[in-house]
């Protein structure tokens, strides 16, 4: 059964009405209202191959992978290992370089806690900047406590949310063991010019990791052409299933990490009195890996790499510079992240916009927009820090995918209008 985007014509430009087609959960209403789903830095949706990709191996091929000589066993392991080289492809590495995860977050943490302890000492520094997620601020301050390191915060610059770059060449010195920061925030919408953070700390031999969880899938990736040591990313997150995430690591670096789990599958040889260990990546798979989080997560790349990843981001950055001007006219709203969007490559804004209702929280914004048919996310969406630094607990946040729509953003200005006016009544 063909996709609509295998319908479509490329020549004539992508049909982005006609992809919404391929996601089921869409067709439905919510409280009597049509679903509005503007929540995709959280999750994304998932396309009618990618349910039935994974519905189709349970059916057929599942069984354990690397270890068994039967049939079933070897189809597993072959398609396993293709998705791995498929992940490879899509992200410009090797296959010896792709490290199969539960998500970004066990990812850094197997950094952390690997390569981590091993190359931070006492009096080393870990240089992060004041937009990143938990994830990304909660191994470092785990692995820093455990050996003496420091942790320095490269500094945002008020709301419109831009790294500091002007001060970069204070914070990122001699004595920084590991730079690790956000490509694309996930508040703010911020995107980071990765490639020059990376150059520049790799002229100083520092290593870096970059949280690529808002990006991968949303704009085109290339390891060797960013210049990072390590990447992470989720496959929920780019339209494949929960439960399965990438590590890219540089093979230099792999092959001098030591394991961080030990099991089966990660070893060559175990005896009473001495362990060897296999060969990146599978050093750091211990156990019986989300096989079919992986095999499916390949069927969602292709999905993606079928529509363009650039054709992706130019289309989540219009419509949210369209949320973002629509918002900002309503006055009475507290925007946060850059005004204006620009290439990848360039920074600006991706398709994420965070606000704030004078005098209103985010949960009653949320809850607002939900009662008819609108999913956004209002919390301080893993950002504690930086909400902190912006005097802020909370925040509401419109975040968008390829399926959504500027007439979905007409509705969201339409709800949003209809909160300011609630609220006010009931403030009155």
């Amino acid at each position: 059964m063909k996709t609509q985007l295998e319908r479509a014509s490329r020549d004539k430009g992508t049909d982005w009405q006609a992809l919404r087609k391929d996601f089921p959960i869409l067709d439905q209403k919510v409280h009597g209202h049509p679903l509005v789903y503007l929540d995709n830095a959280a999750t994304s949706q998932k396309p009618r191959v990618v349910l039935e990709a994974l519905n189709r191996y349970y059916e057929t091929d599942n069984a354990n992978v690397h270890r068994g000589i039967h049939e079933l066993s070897n189809r597993s392991t072959v398609s396993f290992e293709a998705a791995r080289a498929r992940t490879a492809h899509f992200l410009g590495a090797d296959s010896s370089e792709i490290v199969f995860t539960r998500g970004t977050t066990e990812s850094i943490n197997l950094v952390a806690q690997a390569w981590g302890a091993k190359n931070i000492r006492a009096g080393d520094t870990i240089l992060l900047t004041e937009m990143e997620h938990h994830s990304n601020i909660v191994p470092w301050q785990l692995l820093a406590e455990r050996v003496g390191a420091k942790i320095r915060w490269l500094p945002v610059t008020g709301d419109e949310g831009l790294l500091d770059l002007d001060r970069l060449d204070e914070f990122l010195t001699r004595d920084v063991k590991l730079f690790s920061f956000t490509h694309i925030s996930n508040m703010l919408g911020t995107v980071n010019p990765a490639a020059e953070l990376c150059e520049r700390a790799s002229k100083l031999g520092v290593v870096t990791l970059l949280d690529a969880a808002q990006s991968a899938g949303h704009c085109p990736l290339d390891v060797r052409e960013i210049g990072c040591d390590f990447l992470a990313f989720s496959g929920h997150k780019i339209c494949g299933p929960t439960g399965i995430g990438v590590l890219f690591g540089r093979q230099s670096l792999l092959e001098q990490t030591p394991p961080w789990q030990g099991g089966g599958e990660m070893i060559l040889n175990v005896g009473f009195d001495k362990t060897t260990y296999k060969q990146p990546p599978h050093r750091f798979e211990a156990g019986t890996p989300d096989i079919s989080g992986a095999i499916v997560l390949q069927v969602a790349l292709d999905y993606l790499d079928a529509i363009g990843r650039r054709a992706i981001f130019e289309h989540d950055q219009e419509l949210a510079s369209y949320a973002h001007e629509k918002l900002a006219a309503l006055g009475g709203i507290r925007l946060f992240g850059p005004k204006k969007g620009r290439a990848p490559a360039e920074g600006g804004r991706a398709g994420i916009v965070s606000f704030l209702l004078n005098d209103v929280h985010a949960h009653d914004v949320v809850t607002f927009a939900d009662q008819r048919g609108i999913a956004l996310r209002g919390g301080h969406h893993c950002n504690q820090p930086l909400h902190k630094k912006l005097g802020i607990e909370s925040s509401a946040r419109a975040s968008f995918y390829f399926y959504n729509t500027k007439a979905e953003v007409d509705r969201l200005i339409e709800v949003i209008r209809e909160t300011q006016k609630f609220f006010g009544g009931a403030r009155r």
